[in-house]
């Protein structure tokens, strides 16, 4: 098995998706931590690895793998173990086009950066900055709703965990920080609930990292 390390911030969305997907697959990973509060992910020696000056950032193989649904699909071409994105064309369209609604369409507009660019420069209140962030996951969780239910079984998308389960759960975990109401989405909260009995996504909750206490 390789070394692998990631660079991730412990209450990032994206960098929870990316530690689901390690855990599933059965991968030792060391964690080094890029503080977003503290701007460390735009440090002349962060940018140094990755120019984006985004978190996650995996180093395996040899290799840096920016993104998150990048490095899940690298991850999943790597180590077909636990497939997380299926084979079928039909099926595996479906399962990025889930996982996409939530990592392209949901969480862009309401990332820390968008929303302290929101607060700090546009001079909006937090109450406006609540407001926007609730907006926008509800319109986004409503098409994911819709989109899912009929191909969903235990999880988003029939009844093992895939791409599209490792970006809803961390979505539905920072929803629930902005007190999104969520009891109009039966098809994503059971699959939540499905996802988190496996020790692969609990074991990835913010709340289980070392900064997370």
């Amino acid at each position: 098995m390789p070394r692998a390390v990631l660079y991730e911030y412990w209450r990032s969305s994206a960098a929870y998706r990316v530690r689901i997907a390690l855990n599933l697959k059965g991968i030792d990973y060391e964690s080094r931590q890029v503080d977003l509060r503290a701007d460390a992910q735009k440090s002349g020696d962060y940018r140094a690895l990755n120019p984006q000056g985004l978190v996650p950032m995996l180093e395996i193989d040899g290799h840096r793998v920016t993104q998150s649904l990048a490095i899940i699909v690298y991850l999943d071409m790597r180590f077909p173990n636990q497939p997380l994105i299926p084979a079928s064309a039909d099926a595996r369209t479906h399962v990025i086009a889930l996982s996409e609604t939530v990592a392209c369409d949901i969480h862009p507009l309401n990332n820390l950066r968008v929303l302290k660019y929101l607060k700090d420069e546009l001079g909006q209140s937090q109450d406006e900055v609540d407001r926007w962030y609730r907006h926008w996951v509800t319109e986004g969780l409503g098409a994911l709703e819709a989109l899912a239910a009929p191909r969903a079984g235990m999880f988003l998308f029939g009844d093992g965990p895939t791409m599209a389960d490792c970006c809803l759960v961390p979505q539905l975990y920072n929803a629930r920080r902005f007190a999104v109401p969520l009891d109009d989405y039966p098809t994503l909260l059971r699959a939540e609930e499905n996802a988190n009995k496996l020790e692969a996504f609990a074991a990835a909750h913010p709340d289980r990292q070392e900064q997370g206490a």
